[in-house]
């Protein structure tokens, strides 16, 4: 097989009981890189070392991205002014802290036979929160519920 050495220099081709003396010597580990490869090529290092390098950049991988949540803010189409501006001070929120929203309209009863008032309160909040974020996904009707994805700017 073939040698690499703990300071990454090529030791050459020996047998692996040679190689497994050098690295008993040297009191580190004798760790096989690639199998496939012929002949296979072996690396002496220390392992438990090793393996404590790959978590440390797992976990910093880890800590460097980010997971966006999607937060649900809920319409009716005969909405009070106090409310509809409590709820639309909520989204500015939730796109300050960088998560996207979605915005639902529900239609109760026979308010489904006015599809232009859920569409004239989509553009409404668009209006309003156009400073804030972007429509990623635009209004559409699924059963009695419209629905709309909102992401920060």
């Amino acid at each position: 097989m073939r040698l690499i050495g703990a300071n990454g220099e090529q030791i050459g081709i020996m047998p692996i009981k040679e190689a497994l003396a050098r690295a008993e010597e040297d009191h580190l580990d004798l760790v096989e890189v690639a199998p496939q490869a012929s002949p296979p090529v072996c690396r002496i290092m220390d392992y438990g070392k090793f393996k404590y390098m790959q978590s440390k950049k797992v976990q910093e991988a880890r800590k460097k991205q980010t997971i966006i949540q999607i937060k649900e803010v809920k319409f009716r189409i005969k909405i009070e002014e106090h409310d509809f501006a409590y709820k639309i001070r909520n989204i500015h929120r939730f796109l300050a802290q960088r998560d996207k929203v979605k915005v639902s309209l529900i239609f109760h009863g026979r308010e489904i036979t006015h599809p232009e008032k859920g569409h004239e309160l989509v553009q409404k909040i668009v209006a309003a929160i156009e400073d804030a974020g972007v429509v990623e996904q635009h209004p559409k009707m699924e059963g009695r519920h419209m629905t709309m994805i909102v992401a920060p700017r």
